[in-house]
């Protein structure tokens, strides 16, 4: 089925509840179709898409509950759920939950509150939606940016750490500027210098060994559209030499050729490096560092907006089952929670691969803490363990973290607590504190 835009279920009997509904979610922008029996709302779930289903546990015909384990048992790939339960149903309302539900609201409810849950889980009519970029007010604020930036020509430049989504940043501001025309990425890190040159201005036929036919590079395939340079820190002098040549000019060159072959590309280019201290220890070049940073926009890490964390995991997830022709799996609440409050240092590239594995190693409709994390969840027991319990699951958060970090780091001490921006001395005792010892298996 093609995507949902704003459009809302709402399973309502009550015609008084229904009508304030519907009147509101049509001042907030919401498109809502209002069936009032589940054997109706269920024939609409099956044969169009929507951005979230309402629904109230008590209908007329059939309970909520069946409602929705009736769409899972038919393996659809289900838009986020909220119920609407009294008091007398709260059990019901948890076990929905459980069984992979959103959320749910009792009655009387905050209609506020409810509205901005909605436009949190679907976006407003001026986001690009959890699925682009996202919901926190860092990834706002460069949504809107986008937007300006689409009007002008000017070079971007996406910083971030690894894995952050930079150019999927890159991307939807391509999109704001024209789906249809071209957009072309290259690794400037991935590839040697000479074959950099090559991908970057293509080559004549017979310019060099293993040439058997002229191949336009990246910029001309780019032109008319954007021409996404990433890991652009890393590329050589030399070739940032001929980059700031086919920037000025709006020309290239192709490897063995002499014509000049004009180019009119949008540039935004992307670094995890902080190419200001490159410029100063001349390993970037100041000229072209000014070229392409007419504007920078930094993506903060994943841990810096945990308002994004969740959207994307379920975003994720619909894209791998819908790869595979599947029911798009639901995250326990023991498995949203730690996904939430794990620091995530490989971002959202850490992320989609933890629920790669995730969604292979499960065979239920759910993925649950103990998949996702390859360990147990720590058990809550009755109330007053509660804190307990909390603070050996952060323990384990902040040691699974600080693993993954050695890890990363081989295991250089001093890398890793520059990464962590601790000192030496507050890593060591972390450590110890935590039973982390590589040459015991780090306790695991």
């Amino acid at each position: 089925m093609p995507p949902a835009t704003r459009r809302i279920c709402l399973i309502e009997d009550d015609a008084i509840m229904g009508e304030s509904l519907c009147d509101r979610f049509e001042l907030e922008g919401l498109d809502c179709d209002w069936h009032h029996t589940g054997t109706a709302a269920l024939e609409a779930l099956r044969r169009q898409p929507y951005a979230l289903v309402l629904s109230d546990i008590r209908l007329p015909d059939i309970t909520g509950d069946r409602l929705f384990e009736t769409l899972l048992d038919e393996h659809l790939s289900l838009p986020p759920f909220i119920f609407i339960t009294g008091h007398g149903d709260i059990d019901s309302a948890v076990g929905l939950l459980k069984k992979g539900a959103q959320d749910y609201i009792t009655k009387p409810f905050d209609l506020d509150a409810l509205i901005d849950k909605i436009q949190a889980l679907v976006g407003t009519d001026d986001d690009l939606g959890p699925s682009q970029l996202g919901q926190s007010p860092a990834m706002r604020q460069i949504e809107s940016m986008l937007h300006r930036l689409a009007a002008s020509e000017a070079s971007v430049l996406i910083t971030g750490e690894s894995g952050v989504g930079k150019e999927r940043v890159a991307q939807a501001l391509h999109q704001l500027t024209g789906a249809s025309r071209p957009f072309i990425a290259v690794n400037c890190g991935a590839l040697t210098e000479s074959l950099l040159e090559a991908e970057l201005f293509g080559y004549e036929k017979g310019a060099f060994t293993g040439a058997g036919r002229t191949k336009k590079g990246v910029f001309e395939q780019a032109d008319g559209g954007t021409l996404f340079l990433d890991e652009i820190g890393d590329m050589p002098l030399s070739m940032q030499v001929r980059l700031l040549r086919a920037l000025q000019e709006r020309s290239i060159v192709r490897v063995g050729g002499e014509t000049p072959i004009a180019v009119n590309i949008r540039l935004v280019c992307a670094t995890h490096q902080a190419l200001a201290e490159r410029v100063a220890s001349g390993e970037f070049r100041e000229d072209l560092y000014y070229r392409i940073n007419v504007v920078e926009l930094r993506i903060p890490p994943l841990r810096e907006r945990a308002e994004d964390i969740l959207p994307i995991a379920r975003h994720l997830l619909a894209d791998m089952a819908a790869a595979c022709g599947k029911a798009t799996p639901a995250l326990t609440p023991a498995a949203e929670h730690a996904i939430r409050h794990y620091r995530w240092p490989g971002n959202i590239r850490e992320l989609k691969n933890a629920l790669e594995r995730a969604s292979l190693m499960s065979d239920s409709r759910t993925i649950s803490h103990d998949i996702l994390f390859d360990r147990p969840a720590p058990p809550l027991g009755e109330q007053q363990d509660v804190a307990g319990s909390l603070r050996d699951y952060l323990s384990e958060c902040e040691r699974d973290f600080i693993v993954r970090a050695l890890d990363a780091q081989q295991w250089q001490i001093q890398s890793c607590a520059d990464t962590l921006g601790i000192s030496r001395k507050n890593l060591w005792e972390k450590m110890r504190k935590l039973g982390i010892d590589r040459d015991a298996g780090s306790g695991k």
